[in-house]
This record gives C-alpha cells, structure tokens and sequence, in this order.
C-alpha cells in the first residue's frame, strides 16, 4: 500500500474531513483496528473486502462504504488499484448511521472529494463543501445486494475466484474437483456460512460486479457478458430481480444505451 497521505497523522494536524488516497497491492491485508472518526471507504479503482465483527463487506470499485467511528475493522485487497479514505468528524457530522452502510459515489460526490483532497486547508468554502458532502450521501443498491463472504477455506476459494472472474460458469460438481469436496458437502456450507443457495450467491456476486461496470458507463450487453450472461435479456431479468431495478438505471446519463 502506497499512501500519498497518512489519514491517522493528518488528521491531527488539520480539521476533518480529511482525505487519503493510496495505491493498494493484491494481497495486502489490514489488521483488526479502528478510528476515533468516521471513515469513508471508497475503492476508486482496487476491489477491497472490508471485515468487521458483524461480517466481510465487498466494496467493488467505484463504489465506497460508510464506517462509523470506533467501528473494529480490517481491510483485505482483492484486486489492486486506487483507493481512497475521508476521514469524518464525528461532532459535526449529521448522519447518524449506526453501522457500515454502503454508499453511493455518484459524478457529485465524487468532485466534492477531490476538492477536498486538492484544498484541505479550512475556509468558508470547504466548510461549504464538507456540508453539502455529508448532506448528498446515501445508502447505494448494493448496500442490499449483500455478497457475505464465507470463511471456511474451501467456499472461499470459490467465492474469492468468482469475485475476480464472475463470468466463470462452473457448477458446484466442477468447484468440488478443483476445492477437494462433494457437492453436498459445498451446498451445506454455502448455506450454512452464506445463508444463501451457491446458484444465490453467485448471482448476487454477479449483480455486483455489473453495478460496477454499469456505473462506469460499459453497455448493459457488454455488461451481461463480462459477469457471465449469454443473452443480455436473462441479465437485465435477474438484475431487476435481485436490485429491483432495470440496469440502465445505473449507466451515466449521457450512456443510456
């Protein structure tokens, strides 16, 4: 992980907000720890696993997640690229979201951020800035387009390859050659660590990784194909199925086709 500025020591020498951007490294891992402030978690271009005690949390790129302070984490990277943390005081901070929410970094927020970055000494229009930050955040469709990631080393091998490869179309008869375990055995322990059918999970896994592509303007066909979908019409039914939505809802405004 290469930091172009150390949040912890920042921030007791200028007032909050304050923003770290860092490029991360496959593999690099976090240990448990915590922050005396709120924490934005946004993975720019990297796809993290933030942990808590609840349960893992994927922050795919493009997307962020809302920790609030003194909240015991650790971060895992599973894909390398930028990333970036606000920092967040709590005293003046009007969101009162008891625990990790994801959120969305719309074209808006994510100007504000920079801004942020590039001007970190206070003044009228930072404050301005901080407030109407704060004030345009909000849970994203992904906060319930839940992806738990299992801890048991056989599913989460599985689980871990079809994050990097949604687009991977093996069965749990084909995963159970490669992890060292029958059918029955994977179906019990998706459920059981999951909550969810292994066909579930993987959908939903699929579902997220198109949020990330859509928001990044890629076609709703060049979408379905890159997680796994021969036919973009099956796409956008289990799309809409699972988040509710159609997924041209999620494509920039001037990319609607």
């Amino acid at each position: 992980m290469h930091a172009d500025r150390s949040s912890d020591a920042t921030a007791g020498s200028l007032p909050l907000p304050v923003v770290t951007r860092a490029q991360v490294d496959q593999g690099t891992r976090l240990a448990y720890h915590r922050h005396p402030h709120h924490l934005i978690v946004w993975a720019t271009s990297a796809t993290v696993t933030v942990r808590t005690d609840a349960r893992d949390r994927l922050v795919p790129p493009a997307h962020a997640l809302w920790l609030p302070a003194g909240t015991p984490h650790a971060l895992d990277v599973l894909q390398p690229g930028n990333s970036c943390t606000v920092a967040v005081d709590t005293v003046r901070c009007p969101i009162t979201w008891s625990e990790p929410v994801g959120i969305v970094v719309t074209p808006l927020v994510r100007e504000l951020i920079v801004h942020l970055d590039r001007n970190p000494h206070p003044g009228p229009t930072r404050t301005s800035v901080e407030a109407l930050l704060l004030d345009l955040l909000e849970p994203t469709a992904g906060t319930r387009l839940h992806v738990p990631l299992p801890t048991d080393p056989r599913i989460r091998t599985i689980a871990d390859a079809l994050i990097a490869n949604p687009a991977d179309r093996r069965d749990l008869a084909a995963w159970g050659h490669e992890v060292g375990a029958g059918v029955r055995t994977l179906t019990r322990l998706f459920s059981n660590e999951t909550g969810m059918t292994f066909a579930r999970w993987r959908t939903h896994a699929r579902m997220r990784a198109a949020l990330t592509h859509l928001a990044r303007g890629v076609s709703v066909g060049a979408t379905a194909r890159a997680v796994g979908y021969r036919k973009p019409g099956a796409f956008s039914d289990a799309f809409a199925r699972v988040t509710g939505q159609a997924p041209s809802a999620w494509l920039p405004l001037e990319r609607e086709n």
